[in-house]
């Protein structure tokens, strides 16, 4: 593993020590200043695993929505034992993912995960930038309600009351 990284998993470390009572969450963002697929990050998350294995986090926020991610499996088996903010949604594409599109991305995810502690997330903020949001206010809001919509068909067909 790269210096950098045991030095940032050791700096988000020092951070945190010592905070309690709030859940602490790490996104790892892949980028959110285009819409442009072709140009923003790719790759699965296996090199920052063993960084990511050493931060004393209680759950990570990852970005799962689109291919550029790589397998769920890759860090499924790293950290099934933190819990992950799954993000189901694109927060750059006018296209609004489907509850069925949406339950089917999470179902992968619990073949690593229990669902109490899997969380469901869009991949990024819909306005990294104050002047510039990647998307609509409408859009935004059906992408959101479907994720919650997912969660509903979710709670029921794993028993879960909330989350």
């Amino acid at each position: 593993m790269g210096e950098e990284l045991l030095y940032a998993a050791e700096l988000i470390n020092r951070v945190i020590e010592g905070i309690t009572g709030p859940r602490i969450g790490l996104h790892i963002c892949r980028g959110n200043w285009s819409t442009r697929e072709e140009v923003l990050l790719s790759g699965d998350y296996a090199p920052l695993l063993p960084a990511l294995t050493r931060m004393n986090v209680d759950q990570f926020v990852l970005e799962y929505a689109t291919p550029r991610a790589g397998d769920i499996e890759v860090v499924g088996k790293a950290l099934s034992h933190k819990e992950l903010g799954l993000g189901v949604v694109n927060p750059r594409t006018t296209e609004v993912e489907s509850v069925e599109a949406i339950v089917a991305q999470t179902e992968k995810a619990l073949a690593f995960y229990p669902a109490e502690r899997l969380f469901l997330n869009t991949d990024c903020g819909f306005s990294c930038f104050a002047d510039r949001g990647v998307n609509v206010e409408e859009i935004a809001a059906a992408k959101i309600a479907n994720i919650a919509a997912a969660a509903t068909v979710l709670r029921k067909k794993y028993g879960q009351s909330s989350s």
